[in-house]
């Protein structure tokens, strides 16, 4: 689609910006996100520090906090990239659970009491967490089932961001009436970052960054970072003009004229990524209009823009 758009409007000019993929090692560590494996006992707080030693950067932060004792996906922003993490807040996560009843009410009552805890829910956050403890709903999109021995239950669940998995497994046990609580946890994924051949150690990220520094061999370096665009891919985008560009760095808001392209099915009030023809991302914002009015408009504002990650000069100013 961007391609297309390239030909068809012949505005991307390669003066300026890049595609993500072709940043140069130093910008594409700065603007990079680390699919990291967190391991039980550090906290989150303590792999950022680590890592942020580890790449000699300014300053790094992750993508949803993990309790110390659990481990998996943990995606760490480097430089810019801590700005762009925050887009994983709301990005959908998935866990792997070890539920431990207290008493064995047989596999079947397992598996119906699962499935009843399954689609929308009603949580209470739990008194250690950093939001106000007020009744929320959540969306529990699949909870499958892996294996039952006894009063323990290995599942697989995908739930919408702010989801507490402990708290889960407790009402669980509240509404069987034995009792119940988390034994383990790990998560394996968060958006787009998964458990699979991308998730990195400490370790992995360490020889890396030597790998570069001793041998000048910046490959398994990329192996290990991803552009921060990365952190965007379960968000609805719009596609602007490059003549827009610069505006939005220096913190406007995305009229109707700058919109080349966008999402289908986008909805009011929703968080957006304004992206480039080059798929730079741009900014993060408030959708204003749905995508049927968004491509009837001849003006007036479609995003409010909330966060901005390219940095002014990028691109040409073409404003007043």
């Amino acid at each position: 689609m961007v391609e297309l758009l390239q030909k068809a409007y012949g505005e991307t000019d390669p003066q300026y910006g890049c595609h993500p993929d072709e940043r140069p090692i130093e910008e594409h560590l700065s603007k990079g996100i680390i699919n990291l494996d967190k391991p039980s006992g550090p906290t989150s707080h303590e792999i950022d520090s680590w890592v942020k030693r580890i790449l000699k950067c300014e300053k790094t932060g992750h993508g949803g906090t993990l309790d110390p004792r659990v481990t998996g996906v943990l995606p760490i922003g480097i430089d810019t990239a801590t700005r762009a993490i925050q887009l994983l807040l709301e990005a959908p996560k998935e866990y792997v659970c070890l539920l431990r009843l207290h008493e064995d009410v047989g596999e079947s009552t397992i598996r119906d009491i699962l499935e009843e805890f399954t689609g929308k829910i009603f949580q209470t956050p739990p008194l250690r967490s950093a939001v106000k403890r007020e009744l929320r709903v959540r969306t529990i999109y699949y909870v499958n089932i892996l294996e039952i021995d006894g009063q323990d239950a290995l599942f697989r669940i995908g739930c919408e961001a702010g989801t507490y998995i402990r708290k889960y497994c407790h009402d669980v046990g509240e509404a069987l009436g034995c009792g119940a609580h988390m034994a383990e946890l790990r998560r394996t994924r968060v958006g787009d970052f998964k458990e699979d051949e991308t998730l990195k150690t400490l370790q992995d990220v360490n020889d890396a960054y030597h790998y570069w520094k001793e041998d000048d061999d910046e490959a398994p370096l990329r192996e290990c970072v991803f552009p921060m665009e990365t952190a965007a891919t379960h968000l609805k985008k719009i596609v602007v003009r490059d003549s827009a560009v610069d505006a939005l760095c220096h913190g406007a808001d995305l009229a109707a004229g700058g919109i080349l392209s966008l999402s289908e099915g986008i909805n009011k009030d929703e968080t957006l990524v304004v992206m480039t023809l080059k798929d730079e991302m741009v900014a993060a914002g408030k959708a204003m209009a749905t995508t049927p009015e968004m491509e009837m408009a001849e003006k007036g504002i479609m995003v409010d823009i909330k966060k901005v990650f390219m940095e002014p000069g990028t691109y040409p100013m073409m404003w007043k």
